[in-house]
């Protein structure tokens, strides 16, 4: 209901992953949806450098309260003490030749994490600050995101005043709720990989140790370390200290970041507003182009006409006089198979000739084709009776008749029909 997922077996392993604690699911799932990577993604191969070195730290360390020993016993001791130190240490140093500390591998960094998290809240319960339920590198990244200051806890399992702190100090209300509202909360057991180096690279002196990282001079770095064994309200004094004191520089970052947006708003703004109007350049002309070509491609298509039209009329007039040439000689009026027709033309105007009686009524059709004034497709139509000639072979008329099978007398007047196509 919360994150949208549908697959109830995706559910069950993202609870999974995160021991059942559906805040912390829910959070992750969310971060994701916004384009955050999961914790329990690969950490990037080149993790945020936190600088350690800055002059300007604050370092605050509680001593243990030394009881009071007599003199004598400790002078007496002191030769062993020496003695037995100096050998652990020489063995230690010659035991990471043989065998390395394993810690030094570090596998699973978000299973460290998750199992710590389980560990701390078994033995202390589950009122404690909001842990934060990623690798060391996420956290410094989201801090840095954010602009927040980061709160990194070191556990050490074997220190004496590790459930005293845990107990009495960072599972007090106060404290709870100054670090979940002010902060981000990472914490891992230093007897864990993930730990370990993070011990190693903030070069803790004892326990229990707290320390305050945050962007700064745009880097990651730590402000402020506690050591020792801090009370409820020592602590938070200390936090609200560290935390006026250089609240100034997230603040600068905050504005130089949001200049920076603005600056790259008003820059993306520029590029989108050169972008329309380069667009719409690009348009008109695209326009311009298209009403050329489509003005060419018209003016082609009219000189493609015109070529067509002189071509057809140049084969038409070869076609006409070809058939004028093919035409048989005119009879002599006194041949008495002769016949006279005299053709109306549809401008009106009246053509004469003699055709013998045994020609084809095809040739009648040659001879106004080859005629300049007659037009280029025609019928030729008799006017008692009235009918149309059938000067063309056709499915009916394969063969046109002759002058004498249509019927027509010595003397006679036809009419020429237009059927050219306007």
């Amino acid at each position: 209901d919360l994150t949208g997922i549908e697959s109830m077996d995706q559910c069950r392993h993202t609870l999974e992953q995160h021991n059942w604690n559906i805040e912390a699911a829910v959070q992750d799932r969310l971060n994701e949806q916004e384009g955050v990577p999961s914790v329990f993604n690969p950490p990037p191969s080149r993790p945020l450098q936190v600088n350690t070195a800055d002059h300007r730290i604050y370092s605050y360390v509680v001593s243990r309260p030394q009881p009071r020993a007599r003199w004598g016993y400790y002078f007496i001791m002191l030769p062993f003490r020496f003695t037995y130190y100096t050998l652990l240490d020489i063995f230690r140093f010659a035991l990471r030749f043989i065998r390395p500390d394993p810690r030094s591998r570090v596998t699973d960094p978000v299973g460290d994490i998750i199992s710590f998290i389980h560990m701390f809240e078994e033995k202390y319960g589950r009122i404690h600050p909001v842990f934060y339920q990623g690798t060391y590198s996420q956290a410094l990244n989201d801090a840095k995101r954010e602009l927040r200051f980061l709160l990194v806890y070191l556990h050490g399992d074997d220190h004496q005043d590790t459930d005293e702190f845990c107990r009495n100090t960072l599972c007090v209300p106060e404290v709870i709720t100054l670090i979940n509202t002010r902060m981000l909360f990472w914490a891992c057991s230093t007897n864990k990989p993930e730990g370990y180096r993070v011990s190693q690279a903030l070069r803790e002196n004892t326990y229990p140790f707290l320390a305050v990282i945050m962007l700064k001079d745009r880097r990651m770095t730590v402000v402020g370390r506690l050591e020792g064994l801090i009370q409820p309200d020592d602590l938070i004094n200390q936090l609200m200290f560290i935390m006026d004191a250089n609240q100034t520089y997230l603040v600068s970052e905050r504005l130089e970041r949001e200049e920076r947006n603005q600056t790259q708003v008003l820059r993306q703004q520029q590029d989108e507003a050169y972008l329309a109007s380069l667009r719409a350049d690009q348009e008109k002309e695209r326009r311009k182009k298209e009403e050329w070509e489509r003005k060419k491609k018209k003016e082609e298509e009219v000189q493609q006409q015109k070529l067509a039209e002189e071509r057809r009329r140049q084969t038409l007039q070869e076609e006409k006089e070809r058939k004028s040439e093919c035409l048989p000689p005119e009879p002599h009026p006194d041949d008495p198979e002769s016949v006279k027709i005299i053709f109306k033309l549809p401008n009106d105007s009246r053509v004469e000739r003699r055709f013998h009686f045994t020609q084809s009524l095809t040739v009648i059709h040659d001879f106004l084709f080859s005629l300049k004034e007659s037009p280029e497709k025609f019928q030729i139509e008799a006017n008692f009776p009235r009918r149309v000639l059938p000067c063309l072979p056709t499915e009916e008329w394969p063969n046109p008749p002759t002058l004498q099978e249509a019927g027509l007398s010595h003397t006679e007047v036809l009419f020429v029909q237009d059927l050219t196509d306007d």
